[in-house]
């Protein structure tokens, strides 16, 4: 069975429209985590960190996130839920929880999972994590979001303070961006940076 992008989106906007939407698109992650290597074909095998965008609408946005070795992206939420498909590599997450009554909006740790290749997680609308590739390698992941990842109204947390601040994609992206400029570097000193 080869990755078709098309079906996926339409098999997620069916489901959308069921009782339990989020349920029924982890069924739909599930099987695409079945056939690993279709995806890797279809979405690549670069090595090189990022998000790219495969779909995105108000209701639903699915994107393809590669972790660059090591990579760590602070705790952050979503404000909906989501459906994470790892297809090579692992993602750890560290869930977090506010901190009741606390005028910064801390949080403090609550619990973690790890997400190995051809495993998802579903994640509830109100969830905080941080992620972290573990490994050596490149991670990669199918992430779905019940609405527009790009333009939620969101939060993120300092990871020395623990505080709230506003959500920035664009300092996600350059996140990202750095982990490629030290993946450079690491090329050309022969992994020595």
């Amino acid at each position: 069975m080869s990755f078709d992008l098309e079906a996926l989106v339409s098999a997620c906007k069916v489901a959308l429209g069921e009782e339990k939407p989020q349920e029924h698109i982890s069924k739909i992650v599930d099987k695409l985590l079945s056939d690993p290597d279709s995806l890797s074909q279809a979405l690549g095998h670069q090595a090189i960190a990022g998000i790219e965008k495969l779909y995105v609408s108000d209701e639903l946005t699915i994107i393809n996130v590669v972790w660059a070795p090591k990579m760590t992206l602070n705790a952050h939420n979503h404000n909906v839920w989501a459906v994470i498909g790892v297809y090579a590599g692992r993602e750890d997450n560290i869930f977090w929880r506010r901190v009741k009554n606390d005028p910064n909006g801390k949080i403090e740790a609550a619990g973690a999972i790890s997400i190995a290749a051809g495993e998802s997680a579903s994640l509830g609308k109100n969830l905080i994590h941080s992620v972290t590739n573990p490994t050596d390698t490149f991670t990669r992941a199918i992430h779905i979001y019940g609405g527009n990842f790009f333009e939620i109204d969101r939060s993120e947390w300092e990871p020395m303070s623990l505080e709230e601040a506003p959500y920035s994609v664009e300092k996600t992206l350059a996140v990202f961006q750095s982990e490629n400029a030290i993946m450079d570097a690491l090329k050309v000193t022969g992994g020595n940076a």
